[in-house]
């Protein structure tokens, strides 16, 4: 029977595929270095990712639940995240085992060798050496089948452990009858919120042998927030026991469905067979031809990576779980989940519209569906749950790409709406980005990089309001989308954070630091996409910025600041491995130096993609890593998602075959010329009647001593010389004095706490107002910091710790100072002796990012600096657990006490214990400012 079935299957392959692309398809790369995919049964876009888990811990090259460099599995789980940076997923984990059962895992996990372990596009296959199981695993959409043989007679066990990764906020297990149980799990980790149902079905007979729960047990019911249950049956030698599982993210009766309409059958191969044409179905949309198999595995497993989601998450029926929590039903679309909108707007997104227009219109009808259901558009979404991770509002830029290539198929005037909406609420930044045209270290964290992404979307939206004959949200947004020139020194070309209406000093283009988001200046200096004939004129012109270009991959590849994980693939300080660096290359081509982008996009793909498990040279980002390589491998790259154009390099394949959904084929050779390979699949897209729009006036930037003794001198500098600059002060005696604007001629002397206000104006249009605070100390006394701080948060210097400036909670605007790993300890010198009744100190916690509150804080007092008297020693009462971000002051009232040195001395909390993701790391002290009264 499997023999005729696979002659029917080479005759279906004969009449639908030119060959059969999945014997290309290597899942094992990415599982080793910092790749973090998974190599288990999948189906395109499939709900159900079935795949062995070696990771438990949370770790970060353990995201995927599996890292080739491990030797012990723990089970096998159906749903897996395709190398991201955050871990989750991992449910409805099930694990055979013999003997006596146990619902430990490090009973119940088995050591395995890579060489009895195969994966194949829809099939994975590995010998569990504890007990000489052989394990096979395939997929349809929302349904996993199983396929266990015990090789030993004996006592078979089935371990259903819903303990498993993520945190089980409720865990459920019905007994239907001895062949079938229902599952419910609903988990908390990087979805704070996620539901998931499984109707599970054995082969054979199974009973319950063991059970942990810490809830309740109800004649067929078994719940709680611990919950793992082993079935036991005896099996012969080689006997089989198939299990099949069915999932729904919105109920039982969703589980039900799904196994019906994909759960009947109960043959293995049968399955796997299907699998294969539906890979074969998505695969064969791109012919490549080489003569290398390790270049085609290569390209045809990058394919295979982008096609791995966004996953399905509906039913049969189209019943899915909104992001209010609701259900509802799809109506006319598919409802997906998992949005790396950071990522995959760059290249991921639009290779979809060239070879998926359909499956595009989806993604956005998703979106909208979400905008409608949770307030606002998806930025990284998981489960129906918003994690907020990364920045930007990105699915504008899907939105915008579609209907700039004519993607039809879902309500253009919804799309636009939802998109206003997100780039007009008052988050992450938005709020001054809105009213200064910029973002600054005071306002959030990040801000070089919110402010330039903000940027890039708010073009997007403006393109939408082109489409749509919205003239003044055009002329709004293109306004908005000129902001990056705020952050952009013309003294050295960088795109640089500023604070306090200055540039941040000291800068280093290299420092990776809390001002970019997984990068540095390097990175992001070029992050100009909407915009790039505006950033080579700011640098003067073709030359200047070639030279530009040219400086990034010249430069050291060495970073400095903060350990950054993600950037990795470095040529100079490009970082291919991480994604704002993705388009820089192609940027030659706009200065007319195409052979130098042919150049560098060769080294790359020659040398940071290869067929081995470490062959992607940084995280895969559900599919952006090889989005980058398959459209770059092709000739093409989309710089600007929201152009209907490509940016065009020399094709690396010899002939390359791209079938659209028009029926028509594209064919693309080394020899295409590079005006036909522009408007790939989009060369009937009319062009738009072009709107006038007002050019930003970039605001002036003032400098001055942030802390002065008795005077400093403020400077007024446009960023434009052509601009006239206003000027306005304001200090204490100005409260109810109501001041006008002044001409700004040469700098000026201040002697007391002052706002200086100015902006630049030009040809009667003015730039926004930069406001900064010059504060005249409080006091004159001297510190002396006995600990050294962390390069990364000084705040300033010292005098910071003295200042009467106050950090915030939002501790990354660089307010606070940073001791890690040892204990603080600072010495006042007051000058003079000197009386005081109150002593306090300030310290910060947020036990995530591995600061923690000081196990106690004592305070001395001398005359001398030698002879010390402790005064009083507070002990800390918040519990390092508490993951809420909060400030405690530590203070005590002491008896009127006379003294010219006051020492604090704070005890940092000690290395992370178990509990902590970064166990075993140093935590830090957060302190900032002390108080002698």
């Amino acid at each position: 029977m499997k023999k005729v079935l696979f002659v029917l299957l080479g005759i279906i392959y004969h009449n639908f595929f030119s060959q059969n692309y999945t014997q290309y398809i290597n899942p094992f790369i990415g599982t080793g270095g910092h790749g973090h995919t998974f190599p288990g049964a999948i189906v395109p876009f499939g709900m159900v990712q079935l795949s062995p888990d070696t990771r438990i811990d949370g770790s970060w090259d353990g995201c995927s639940g599996y890292h080739y460099s491990d030797s012990v599995i723990y089970g096998f789980s159906h749903t897996h995240l395709n190398g991201t940076g955050v871990s989750d997923y991992g449910d409805i984990m099930l694990m055979p085992t013999m003997g006596n059962p146990s619902l430990n895992n490090t009973e119940y996990s088995s050591p395995f060798s890579h060489k009895n372990e195969k994966a194949t596009a829809g099939f994975y296959s590995v010998k569990l050496d504890k007990h000489n199981i052989d394990v096979r695993l395939t997929t349809t959409k929302r349904v996993g089948y199983h396929e266990y043989t015990f090789n030993e007679e004996g006592n078979a066990n089935i371990i259903l452990d819903l303990n498993h990764r993520d945190k089980l906020l409720e865990g459920e297990v019905k007994i239907i009858d001895d062949k079938t149980i229902e599952v419910f799990r609903r988990s908390e980790a990087w979805a704070t919120n996620q539901y998931l149902y499984a109707r599970i079905e054995f082969s054979k007979p199974m009973k319950i042998s063991q059970k942990e729960m810490n809830g309740t047990q109800k004649e067929n019911l078994l719940t709680g927030t611990r919950l793992a249950v082993a079935f036991s049956t005896i099996v012969k030698k080689g006997e089989k026991i198939n299990v099949k599982v069915a999932i729904s993210p919105t109920g039982y009766q969703g589980t039900e469905k799904n196994m019906l309409a994909e759960g009947k059958s109960n043959d293995f191969e049968t399955i796997r067979s299907q699998a294969i044409m539906d890979w074969n179905k998505e695969l064969s949309k791109i012919e490549v031809k080489s003569d290398d198999k390790n270049k085609l595995t290569v390209f045809y497993t990058a394919l295979y990576h982008v096609f791995t989601q966004p996953n399905i998450n509906m039913d049969v029926d189209g019943q899915y779980r909104g992001r209010d929590n609701k259900l509802y039903t799809a109506q006319g679309f598919e409802y997906y989940t998992v949005f790396s909108l950071w990522d995959t707007f760059r290249a991921a997104h639009p290779l979809m519209t060239l070879i998926d227009r359909k499956r595009t219109s989806d993604f956005i009808n998703t979106f909208i569906k979400q905008y409608e259901q949770g307030g606002k558009l998806p930025v990284w979404e998981l489960a129906s749950n918003e994690t907020e991770c990364m920045i930007g509002y990105h699915s504008v830029s899907v939105i915008a790409d579609a209907m700039a290539k004519g993607i039809q198929g879902f309500d253009y005037q919804k799309a636009f709406e939802a998109s206003k909406n997100s780039a007009m609420l008052n988050i992450f930044g938005l709020n001054a980005y809105k009213q200064n045209n910029y973002i600054s270290i005071d306002d959030e964290h990040e801000s070089v990089s919110k402010t330039v992404e903000y940027a890039y979307d708010d073009w997007c939206i403006a393109q939408m309001a082109k489409m749509l004959n919205k003239k003044e949200d055009y002329q709004y947004f293109m306004k908005r989308s000129q902001n990056w020139k705020n952050l952009y020194n013309p003294t050295n070309g960088f795109i640089q954070p500023r604070k306090n209406g200055n540039w941040y000093e000291p800068f280093d283009p290299r420092e990776v630091n809390n001002n970019y988001t997984e990068g540095n200046s390097w990175h992001y200096s070029y992050s100009v996409q909407q915009d790039i004939p505006g950033l080579i004129a700011a640098h003067g012109g073709k030359e200047k910025f070639e030279q530009f270009i040219d400086a990034i991959f010249a430069a050291s590849d060495q970073t400095t600041g903060r350990e950054q994980v993600d950037i990795t693939g470095l040529m100079g300080q490009y970082a291919q491995g991480n994604e704002p660096s993705h388009h820089i290359a192609y940027l030659y081509n706009y200065v007319d130096k195409p052979e130098k982008t042919d150049t560098k996009i060769k080294y790359i793909l020659d040398h940071f993609y290869k067929n081995t498990p470490d062959g992607l040279i940084g995280n895969e980002d559900c599919g952006q890593m090889s989005a980058w390589y398959i459209l770059s491998s092709m000739g093409i790259y989309s710089v600007t998602p929201g152009l209907p154009e490509w940016q065009t390099t020399t094709p690396y394949f010899e002939e390359i075959k791209i079938h659209l959904e028009d029926g028509t084929t594209r064919t693309i050779t080394k020899n295409t010329e590079k005006t036909e390979l522009k408007k790939l699949g989009f060369e009937n897209i009319p062009p738009l009647k072009d709107y006038k729009y007002v050019e930003l006036i970039a605001a002036p930037v003032i400098s001055a001593g942030r802390l002065f003794d008795f005077s400093t001198k403020v400077q007024i500098t446009p960023l434009n010389s052509n601009d006239k600059i206003y000027y306005v002060t304001t200090d204490e005696n100005d409260k109810n004095v109501r001041k006008t604007f002044k001409t700004y001629k040469n700098p000026f002397t201040i002697n007391k706490t002052t706002q200086v206000s100015a902006y630049a104006e030009r040809n009667g249009e003015k730039s926004s107002v930069t406001v900064a605070h010059f504060n005249r100390r409080p006091n004159y006394w001297d510190i002396t910091v006995n600990a050294k701080v962390n390069s990364q948060y000084t705040a300033g210097g010292k005098l910071a710790l003295i200042d009467g400036i106050q950090g915030t909670l939002n501790w990354r605007k660089g307010e606070w100072q940073g001791y890690q790993g040892q204990n603080f300890e600072a010495i006042i010198d007051l000058k003079s002796p000197q009386e005081f009744t109150k002593l306090s100190s300030n310290y910060l916690q947020d036990s995530k990012a591995w600061i923690l509150m000081p196990q106690k804080v004592e305070y001395y007092a001398s005359i001398n600096n030698k002879d010390y008297i402790l005064l009083k020693t507070i002990d800390n009462t918040i519990d390092p657990k508490d993951e809420k971000v909060q400030i405690k002051e530590f203070s005590t009232e002491v008896l009127p006490t006379e003294a010219r040195y006051v020492k604090i001395k704070a005890y940092y909390f000690g290395k992370l214990p178990e509990w902590h993701m970064g166990s075993g790391g140093e935590s830090y002290i957060f302190i900032d400012e002390i108080s002698i009264k």
